[in-house]
């Protein structure tokens, strides 16, 4: 267990989410929530009585005041949150309904975050007393500014010590698989614990395709062993299975590579879900939990994928449960080791 501080950089939005069942061109009302990929992991952090500290911007307006508000009253240090004019990055969300999936717009072009600068932070200060770096792929997505100072941060994380986490959190929307993939090849070798599954592997790590004969487990075994032979210094693989059955019926399964061995949770069958936005930072903070906690590798997978099955119970971005209503939410005997 360590009481370091764990340090998360990227964009704080403000998402606008259709009504069940409405389509955006029709709609005259949203569900207006705040969140970000890291900002999510560091509320859950909090909530898991870690210390979370966000490195972001925000605008001099309400609307950043509210986004503030939002992080503070779940704990999140905001020491490193700055505050300029300009604008806060927007996203929306026309609910998935049966058959029909999510759609997501993006807004978020010339946002405070994207037009910041490395120089705008003392990084020498941020980075002191820290246990984990975390950045997910979509602040390098954003602009090609954004990847040479992700690349700087992490870099000067690895020479303090410091373990770095990345969520690869691939988005179609923000950049091609190309540009993510000669990205990672940069990145990568400078990474810790870092959530990539199946298809990362197929599609950005131009890992060849394994044989069709091979079982789910086999597959998982393969597709992570190549991964790390890739990259050695990765030393935690993690992903999901999800098995989409109906935009509100999705069974779900953690899995994670760690000691050369693949540790698998249960399957949550999850019905009547409320909101998925967020059910992936929710299963990474899951993971940086269990590694922060010493737990071993099989109750860090179960202990991910529990917390990642709750958030699909509430509305917003970000999972608001404590560590102990995650661990009386666990069942215990209904997980597996691979070898």
């Amino acid at each position: 267990m360590t009481n370091k501080k764990v340090v998360l950089v990227g964009e704080l939005l403000l998402r606008l989410s259709t009504d069940y069942g409405c389509l955006i061109q029709n709609s005259s009302s949203f569900q207006a929530h705040y969140g970000g990929s890291e900002a999510n992991v560091a509320i859950s952090l909090s909530q898991f009585g870690k210390k979370a500290q966000l490195v972001s911007v925000l605008p001099t307006n309400d609307l950043g005041k509210g986004v503030k508000k939002h992080l503070l009253a779940h704990g999140v240090d905001c020491s490193q949150v700055l505050e300029k004019d300009g604008r806060l990055g927007t996203y929306y969300v026309e609910s998935g309904t049966s058959v029909r999936s999510a759609k997501v717009i993006y807004d978020r072009q010339d946002s405070v975050f994207i037009k910041s600068q490395l120089s705008d932070w003392d990084w020498s200060s941020i980075l002191e007393d820290t246990s984990i770096l975390h950045i997910s792929g979509i602040t390098p997505a954003l602009t090609e500014e954004w990847q040479e100072m992700t690349l700087s941060i992490v870099k000067e994380a690895k020479n303090r010590g410091i373990s770095v986490s990345f969520d690869m959190n691939y988005r179609v929307k923000l950049w091609s698989q190309k540009e993510a993939s000669q990205f990672l090849m940069k990145l990568l070798p400078f990474v810790d614990y870092c959530s990539m599954g199946k298809m990362d592997a197929l599609y950005l790590l131009n890992i060849p395709k394994c044989e069709e004969s091979l079982t789910t487990e086999e597959e998982l075994i393969y597709y992570y062993q190549q991964m790390q032979t890739k990259f050695p210094n990765i030393s935690v693989f993690y992903s999901t299975i999800r098995e989409v059955c109906s935009a509100s019926d999705n069974n779900l399964t953690g899995t994670l590579w760690m000691n050369q061995q693949l540790f698998m949770s249960k399957t949550y069958a999850i019905t009547n879900i409320v909101d998925r936005v967020g059910g992936g930072d929710a299963f990474t903070s899951g993971v940086l939990y269990g590694l922060l906690e010493g737990l071993t590798p099989q109750e860090t997978i179960d202990y991910a994928t529990a917390v990642s099955t709750l958030k699909h119970t509430i509305a917003g971005d970000a999972c608001m449960f404590s560590d102990q209503t995650v661990r009386d939410f666990i069942e215990s005997g209904s997980s597996k080791i691979v070898r």
